[in-house]
């Protein structure tokens, strides 16, 4: 199991930004590393290592996907990128900061980001009864969209 990048989030609004983050913290800007960052910002929503190899569908230059996880993986541990999990399939990746809490369907797979704030009283509700903060945005709350259920 692939765990969750709990140090700070850094916040780097735009490529530039994120550009000038891996150079403070002493990484290079490869072209490879340039071209997941490039994905990450043009993505609407958290998206696959194998979509951003893809290029976004087509949108963008493919790459390596070998690269692509090594990448995401040194980007995360810096702390401009996170990463989720839905009910099956591979995990999913945004730029910290853009991470939201998630509910997803188990049966048709649909996604739904909340709202900040929108799961307090279920936080506060677990909190109170078995003393556990519960986070959504590593692994979403799951259950059945009201199509399926």
């Amino acid at each position: 199991m692939t765990a969750t990048h709990t140090g700070p989030a850094l916040s780097a609004p735009t490529l530039d930004d994120a550009v000038g983050v891996l150079r403070a913290k002493g990484l290079r800007a490869s072209s490879a590393r340039r071209l997941v960052l490039e994905n990450l910002f043009a993505a609407e929503e958290p998206v696959s290592a194998e979509r951003i190899a893809d290029g976004l569908h087509g949108r963008l230059p493919r790459s390596d996907l070998a690269s692509v996880y090594r990448n995401l993986e040194t980007l995360e541990r810096i702390g401009l990128v996170r990463h989720f999990h839905l009910v099956h399939g591979p995990g999913l990746y945004a730029m910290a900061g853009r991470e939201r809490d998630y509910l997803v369907c188990e049966r048709c797979g649909a996604l739904r980001p909340v709202m900040p704030g929108a799961l307090d009283d279920i936080r506060d509700a677990v909190w109170s009864r078995f003393g556990l903060r519960p986070r959504f945005n590593h692994y979403p709350l799951v259950g059945l969209c009201e199509g399926c259920a």
